[in-house]
């Protein structure tokens, strides 16, 4: 769009011949003839409101830049206006940036006698680090403003297009933008616009002399956008084209480090379902598009919109009836980049890692209480271990599961994982399968210590171990036909970075 209507790609409609808009004579006219501001918000990934901001105004300080030349006509701006160009840069006031592209806006219509088109990219980026990072009321603020000068009381706007991966909703971010017309993946309006189609990747392929269009289909196909069933990653086409190697090309940082910290954090069906699409499982449920971040940990619809957005899942069916819609990782590559998401968490504890599951496989008590001590000390934050009230210690919990899960990956084929499944009278944290019934069956129970109610961890780890009795737990092991002489229990006790585990051989544990 930008090097379409551009003047800076006046001379350049060569890159346009032969295209469908070409065709066009009425589009052809317009081609060079628009100024555009070009705006992306990509790089802003920042850990606190105060990065964020300074990298916003420095984004708008490049964009600035661009259109200097316009300085250089006399009597274009008036002396104020033109301190006020100047000045718009990484370290003008907050309001001044709020308003700065409503100005240049004006600035370049009285340039170029036409209205500006305003593109943006990415403007959820930064919105997302804001929630993952705690500033999001403060970013929230700011992006009020500024979406409301530069988009909606903005009278020098010709056209705006706002791009992102997250559609947010009721956070008053958008509230006084009523002129956008929302397009989201399960929209009819642009389907084929937002990837390659199949025709397109494999007339590429044939381009470049490769064959292996099964396999590429089976690694980059799967997006849908409203009726287009058939949509590639251009990204990834882009790169596999260039490289003619298949590999993981797409990760984008920012919503991997959402998905990674909402995989850690969430809920306990949240968790289930998470784990069913990593065996490949389909899993049914429904979705909200319109994203609140406030309801992230606590709205399940919100994350499957957000994972379904962000290109994680895709939709198999829909019934209507019910709402509820049919999800499954989009491709191999989503697959890998989901995965990664919980095997991540432990590159800088490979080595423990490793040790963590022979101790544990080992019935290594000593070693497991020394690996998992060692292993929370150093890569745990207390924000994360925090656990004062209920909700707290469920986020707890739910922290530590999701983290032993991501020790257990590795064990896929020899395991097979199971967590928070009916079996007996409750419902246990975490179930290992053996898939040679000689070996260990494995049930894990996690607990965080309850001040008012137990004296340490010692026990809060019995009654870990004794629920797991209680409950009989092992009747799901039992049925699997692993032999109840051959189940090993453990409880998991934890107080903010404090860990205590014990447990051994069910048989042999009296409480």
């Amino acid at each position: 769009v930008n090097t379409f209507f551009s003047p800076k790609f006046a001379d350049r409609s060569d890159l346009f011949e032969g295209l469908e808009i070409w065709k066009d004579e009425q589009f052809r006219k317009l081609q060079g003839k628009i100024p555009v501001i070009f705006l992306s918000f990509a790089n802003v990934k920042e850990s606190t409101f105060l990065g964020a901001i300074r990298s916003i105004k420095f984004t708008i300080e490049r964009c600035y830049a661009q259109f200097r030349y316009i300085l250089n006509q006399n009597n274009l701006l008036s002396d104020d206006e033109h301190r006020y160009f100047l000045a718009t840069n990484r370290d003008m006031v907050d309001s001044d940036a709020k308003n700065a592209i409503l100005s240049l806006s004006e600035y370049l219509y009285r340039f170029y006698n036409a209205k500006p088109i305003i593109l943006l990219d990415e403007y959820d980026t930064p919105l997302q680090d804001a929630w993952a990072y705690e500033y999001w009321d403060e970013l929230a603020d700011f992006f009020r403003g500024f979406f409301n000068s530069t988009f909606k009381t903005n009278q020098y706007l010709e056209r705006g297009l706002i791009s992102g991966i997250t559609r947010i909703a009721k956070e008053s971010i958008f509230s006084d933008l009523n002129n956008l017309t929302v397009v989201t993946v399960t929209s009819d309006l642009y389907s084929d616009c937002f990837g390659f189609t199949e025709e397109e990747v494999f007339n590429a392929m044939d381009t470049y002399g490769l064959t292996n269009k099964k396999e590429v289909k089976q690694w980059y196909d799967g997006f849908i956008f409203g009726d287009q069933k058939e949509i590639y990653n251009p990204w990834s086409i882009i790169n596999f084209l260039s490289l003619k190697k298949l590999d993981t090309y797409w990760a984008n940082t920012s919503s991997n480090a959402l998905v990674g910290k909402l995989i850690a954090k969430s809920n306990r069906i949240i968790k289930e379902e998470i784990e069913k699409l990593l065996l490949s499982e389909p899993i049914i449920t429904k979705l909200d598009e319109q994203i609140v971040f406030s309801e992230l940990y606590t709205k399940n619809e919100a994350i499957w919109g957000l994972l379904l957005s962000a290109g994680y899942v895709k939709t198999l069916s829909f019934d209507i009836s019910t709402r509820q819609y049919k999800l499954i990782p989009t491709n191999i590559e989503s697959y890998y980049i989901l995965e990664n998401q919980i095997s991540s968490w432990f590159n800088k504890v490979s080595i423990k890692k490793n040790d963590f599951i022979n101790a544990l496989l080992n019935d290594n008590i000593d070693d497991m209480n020394e690996l998992m001590l060692d292993i929370t000390e150093n890569i745990f934050s207390y924000f994360d271990l925090k656990s004062g009230n209920k909700k707290e210690k469920d986020t707890a919990e739910n922290f530590y599961h999701a983290f032993v899960l991501g020790l257990l990956v590795d064990l896929k084929g020899k395991y097979k994982i199971r967590s928070n499944r009916e079996s007996g009278l409750g419902r246990y944290d975490i179930c290992m399968f053996p898939s040679d019934v000689s070996n260990h069956g494995i049930i894990i129970e996690f607990k965080v210590m309850r001040e008012k109610k137990e004296r340490d961890l010692d026990e809060t780890c019995v009654n870990a171990l004794k629920q797991i009795k209680d409950k009989h737990y092992i009747n799901e092991l039992l049925a699997h036909k692993v032999d109840v002489n051959n189940i090993y229990i453990y409880g998991f006790a934890f107080k903010g970075k404090n860990v205590l585990i014990s447990g051994g051989l069910y048989s042999e544990i009296n409480l």
